[in-house]
C-alpha cells in the first residue's frame, strides 16, 4: 500500500480535519497551516495534528540534505525562468518563490520517505518534479478513490 501526504491546498480545498493512520504528515505543510490558521481553535487542531504524527513517527521534517536540495530546484527553476525569457526572468507575484520554496521542501522530503505527495497546487508541483522525481498525484484523483 503506497504512503501518502497531503499538500496544505488540499487540506484546505478538502477541508481535511484528520488524516488517515498510514498518512504520513510534513512539518511544512503544518507550519503553513498553523501560520495561515484563521483562528486559535483551528491553529489547536493542526498544532494536535502535529503532535499526533510525531508520536506516531509519522512526521516528515526536512533535513538538511532536503534543505539543500530544495535550494537547487528553485536555482534550477529560476534559471529555465530567465532563460526563457531571454536573459531577464519576468518578476514573479510577491510571495510566490517563498511558496515555491516550500513546496519545493514538501515534494524533496516526501520524495526521501517515498511518500506520494496529494496536491491541488498541480503545475508547481510538476515543475518541481522535474529536478526531483517525487510521485503526484492530484486531488480530486486521490478523493475519487
Amino acid at each position: 500500500m503506497p504512503t501518502y501526504t497531503f499538500d496544505s491546498s488540499v487540506i484546505v480545498a478538502y477541508r481535511v480535519r484528520e488524516l488517515p493512520k498510514d498518512f504520513v504528515l510534513s512539518a511544512v505543510v503544518i507550519g503553513e497551516l498553523t501560520a495561515g490558521a484563521p483562528d486559535d481553535s483551528a491553529r489547536k487542531v493542526y498544532e494536535a495534528m502535529r503532535s499526533e504524527f510525531h508520536k506516531d513517527n509519522a512526521l516528515v521534517t526536512p533535513t538538511a540534505d532536503d534543505w539543500l536540495t530544495a535550494s537547487r530546484i528553485l536555482f534550477w527553476l529560476s534559471r529555465g525562468r530567465k532563460r526563457k525569457a531571454g536573459g531577464k526572468a519576468p518578476a514573479l507575484l510577491p510571495g510566490a518563490s517563498q511558496r515555491m520554496f516550500l513546496d519545493a521542501l514538501i515534494a524533496v522530503s516526501a520524495r526521501r520517505v517515498g511518500a506520494i505527495v496529494v496536491t491541488q497546487n498541480w503545475d508547481d508541483f510538476k515543475a518541481i518534479q522535474y529536478y526531483c522525481d517525487v510521485k503526484l498525484k492530484r486531488g480530486a484523483e486521490f478523493f475519487k478513490q
